[in-house]
């Protein structure tokens, strides 16, 4: 069974997918070549956004459920 990729190491594989697409922003010589980097830059970014936000929503869960547990007891 495959162990799951941590957060932080995928954020820095993203990370390094992005300097790569960097590298192909200047190294491009044609409108169709900045715009398919263009693309490029919005996916990988929009994907370290959401694996951010993933763990946002991770913390924010576990404070409800504690919070729960709490109103629980008190009962």
């Amino acid at each position: 069974m495959e162990k799951h990729i941590s957060l932080d190491n995928t954020i820095k594989e993203l990370d390094d997918i992005m300097s790569r697409v960097n590298g192909l922003e200047v190294s491009s010589t044609d409108e169709y070549q900045i715009a398919t980097v263009s693309v490029l830059k919005t996916l990988v970014n929009g994907q370290i956004i959401l694996f951010k936000e993933f763990e946002h929503l991770k913390k924010a869960i576990d404070l409800v459920t504690l919070e729960m547990f709490k109103i629980k007891n008190k009962n």
